[in-house]
């Protein structure tokens, strides 16, 4: 299932500090995982984790299905480059995040939408709800794009920390919804979305809904 090159993201298994942590699979011997050394995906800088450290992996595989497990670090080793020994539980311990577990929240974020097939020329609107699994974008009632289209989305995602993500997202329209007013809106789903991106996003939802919380607001 997970594979030597793959992209796993790293988080503490019992932490509320929600730091997350990049790495690459290097080797795969039995039930230990051969990963490069982690670095901060706030930060960009590298992360020593103590030997017995609890952890949450998560990964995606070429089809774009995200997994999840729980593993440990073993310890540390140097061969062609220092590496971290995590524990591998096994594909069938491998627990599959399904979409329906994607938090969506309602919030409006700039993002340029193109056409790599050129179906319709580039545009830049706003969505009315995103989650990790897809977004719906507010469309022109008068708009080219249809069912089954792809697109290429880039969104601008204003972080809790006063940074800005740019993140570029591949998707298909699966319906256009009529709106009452000037807009209608394009229900798009997301594939082929790296480990990194996905993961960046679930922290923008993530902060949004515990910003909307503190504001009462409902989620």
């Amino acid at each position: 299932m997970i594979k030597i090159g793959d992209n796993i993201i790293l988080e503490h298994k019992y932490s509320d500090s929600f730091e997350q942590y990049k790495c690459k699979l290097v080797e795969k011997k039995g039930n230990d995982l051969y990963i490069d050394y982690p670095v901060n995906m706030k930060t960009n800088r590298t992360v020593f984790l103590l030997e017995g450290t609890p952890l949450k992996a998560n990964f995606v595989t070429e089809s774009g299905s995200s997994y999840t497990f729980h593993t440990e670090v073993k310890g540390r080793i140097k061969l062609n480059i220092p590496m971290v020994i995590l524990s591998y539980p096994g594909k069938d311990h491998l627990i599959k995040v399904q979409r329906r577990q994607y938090v969506r929240v309602e919030t409006s974020i700039d993002v340029a939408v193109h056409s790599d097939k050129g179906e319709f020329a580039p545009f830049t609107t706003v969505t009315d709800d995103i989650s990790a699994g897809g977004s719906a974008l507010l469309i022109d009632k008068n708009s080219s794009l249809k069912q089954g289209m792809e697109l290429a989305c880039w969104f601008v995602l204003p972080m809790q920390n006063g940074e800005y993500e740019y993140r570029k997202f591949r998707g298909r329209i699966v319906r256009i919804i009529e709106g009452q007013g000037h807009k209608n809106k394009a229900s798009v789903q997301f594939f082929d979305t790296s480990g990194t991106d996905r993961q960046v996003l679930l922290r923008f939802c993530f902060e949004r809904q515990l910003e909307m919380k503190k504001k009462g607001l409902p989620i």
